[in-house]
């Protein structure tokens, strides 16, 4: 019983915390603007999200050791992280591998694991070999055992490519001057069946954010119980891209609480007046 009651305390504790990140938010008074707006002379350039949509798994590319693979390969196990760069990008692209091994590191799950990552070049005349090195710099970042078996670099051709970046959104184009790709920056978490599940725009992720996401696309299939309060709480603003408060979710989990904790203390409280009760008689009788 002092477990459980323990338990309860934990749970009212994170709700105050939940209560009080949401009113953080509601008082915040400036929303972000969509992560999709795009600056003037980039109207080419940008993510449409395509939430739910199926990501062909006949599309054909070739992995890091040269190897043909399609992505439906990597298909049907696991939740995975799909993001698109090219190895040859001089600015964001790094930022972006960056700072998703840098947010990877900060989530328990571990990749191969719990979770795999596709990374796939949208330029097509990179080679294995240069996805090779990138694989070898960025999986030694990460820094966890059997990452490598997990964390996959791919390049393709341009029906491939095209293919991939129309079903997901990601629009990009080409400036022959600087001989470099306009492009945002996002990652997309996918469902283990290939499906669209979650966008996170930038170069830098909240592993809060990662962590609901692949636990969401999961399904469930990974992640305890403290996860289901967060997603219970906790609701994806796709204009965004991230995990806001839902307060009335969370308002209704705390009186939940609440009511949990003050029946446990009135259960405790009669089973303690019943044993002083049983300790009076049996005291009353031996004096008798």
């Amino acid at each position: 019983m002092i477990c459980k009651h323990d338990n309860s305390i934990v749970v009212v504790l994170m709700l105050a915390m939940l209560i009080t990140s949401a009113t953080a938010q509601l008082n915040n008074g400036v929303m972000s603007p969509p992560a999709n707006n795009r600056p003037p002379r980039l109207e080419n350039v940008g993510i449409e999200q395509h939430l739910d949509a199926q990501v062909p798994p006949d599309l054909i590319f070739r992995d890091e050791t040269g190897k043909t693979v399609k992505l439906g390969d990597y298909f049907g196990r696991k939740p995975l992280i799909l993001n698109l760069v090219y190895y040859n990008c001089t600015m964001l692209c790094g930022e972006a591998l960056a700072g998703l091994a840098s947010a990877m590191r900060l989530v328990k799950f571990d990749i191969g694991n719990e979770f795999d990552v596709v990374t796939v070049s949208f330029d097509p005349r990179e080679t294995p070999e240069m996805a090779a090195a990138k694989k070898k710099d960025y999986v030694a970042r990460y820094g966890r055992a059997n990452a490598a078996a997990g964390w996959h670099f791919l390049t393709g051709q341009p029906e491939s490519i095209n293919a991939l970046t129309k079903v997901v959104g990601f629009q990009y184009q080409y400036d022959a001057k600087s001989n470099q790709y306009a492009h945002a920056t996002a990652i997309m978490v996918l469902t283990p069946q290939g499906r669209i599940s979650r966008y996170f725009y930038g170069v830098d992720f909240p592993p809060k954010d990662l962590r609901m996401g692949l636990v969401e696309a999961s399904q469930g299939k990974i992640g305890n119980a403290v996860d289901a309060v967060l997603l219970y709480c906790y609701h994806y603003n796709p204009d965004t891209g991230k995990y806001g408060a839902m307060v009335a979710n969370i308002l209704r989990l705390a009186a939940a609480a609440t009511v949990l904790i003050m029946g446990i203390f009135l259960f405790i409280l009669w089973r303690l007046d019943l044993s002083v009760t049983r300790k009076k008689r049996n005291d009353d009788g031996g004096e008798d």
